[in-house]
């Protein structure tokens, strides 16, 4: 497996394992799918505004993505950021969430970045435990924020904090 920057020949399959989880899974709580165009929109504006967006592949292809962005839209969040990893269904649980993960961390140090936000769906044990095993820690818990498949769906706020410089 390599990790390497996503590259538009990669926006089929992204769109793809995009849209498998909207229409499947409450990892991204979006209802509808999207078209490879709206992958590309994103893609320009995530590397135009400086955020990685990565891609690990083998030989049949990309086996996920993830990237991160700015938390929220203030000046003072300028330092924290919020990630995104989604793994091809049939790649699930082989360890290619981990290694994304891994070099997104690595980035975001190489970009200064004080702290990583994970927003999880509270049922989603997988995830909670793959972030906790990377360091992250449960900082909050939103019940019934969200709906998806005829549900509450419940919120998990997970906090990395890269350094421990001082305020800027």
């Amino acid at each position: 497996m390599q990790i390497r920057d996503a590259e538009s020949a990669d926006l089929e399959t992204i769109t793809a394992i995009h849209n498998d989880a909207v229409l499947n899974t409450t990892a991204i709580w979006n209802e509808d799918a999207v078209d490879v165009a709206d992958r590309a929109a994103w893609l320009a504006e995530r590397t135009g505004r400086g955020f990685p967006v990565i891609v690990a592949v083998d030989d049949t292809g990309v086996l996920g993505y993830a990237t991160f962005a700015q938390w929220r839209p203030h000046s003072g969040y300028r330092h924290t950021v919020e990630h995104s990893v989604y793994v091809r269904g049939d790649q699930r649980g082989r360890g290619v969430g981990k290694a994304l993960m891994a070099e997104l961390i690595g980035r975001a140090h190489a970009l200064g970045i004080h702290a990583m936000i994970a927003g999880v769906e509270s049922g989603n044990a997988g995830s909670v435990a793959l972030h906790e095993k990377l360091g992250f820690a449960v900082v909050g818990r939103m019940p019934e924020v969200g709906a998806k498949f005829g549900r509450w769906l419940d919120l998990t706020f997970l906090q990395l904090t890269l350094d421990d410089r001082p305020a800027p």
